[in-house]
């Protein structure tokens, strides 16, 4: 199974502050594990909400509201794609990652074509492959 590992923002990193040495070090030698170990397929870190954006859907109407956003514990500072056995797996994984000083994680199996059932027709299957291609070349 596939999971997404959310890493949630703080006041640290929406204010801009950049890991140190230290921690960047730490985490790059956790990130070799985990690839190392077949479990990591992306990881990236995100900029603070500053510099992001957020749209609003609402029919045919579009709405962009820029960054910042008010509520820290809602967004995100980063975030991992693993593909493990099970959602323990996981757990067990995140246990030696080096997180400190009230670092909360969120973790979300992501959907499979199975998952879908009968709604995911042989023509819609073809489609999505054709897509995860077409992104793994671009990622490649």
């Amino acid at each position: 199974m596939r999971v997404m590992v959310l890493v949630k923002a703080d006041k640290d990193s929406e204010a801009g502050i950049m890991p140190s040495h230290d921690i960047l070090s730490k985490m790059g030698a956790y990130n070799e594990e985990l690839v190392k170990a077949g479990i990591m397929l992306a990881g990236e870190g995100l900029h603070p909400s500053s510099k992001g954006l957020r749209m609003c859907f609402s029919g045919a109407e579009r709405a962009v509201t820029d960054g910042p956003f008010a509520e820290t514990k809602e967004l995100l500072a980063g975030f991992w794609l693993w593909q493990v056995k099970s959602l323990d797996e996981a757990v067990e994984w995140l246990k030696r990652a080096p997180f400190d000083g009230g670092t909360e994680i969120e973790l979300r199996p992501v959907f499979e074509m199975e998952d879908f059932g009968e709604a995911m027709t042989p023509e819609l299957r073809k489609q999505e492959e054709r897509i995860q291609a077409g992104a793994a070349k671009l990622a490649g």
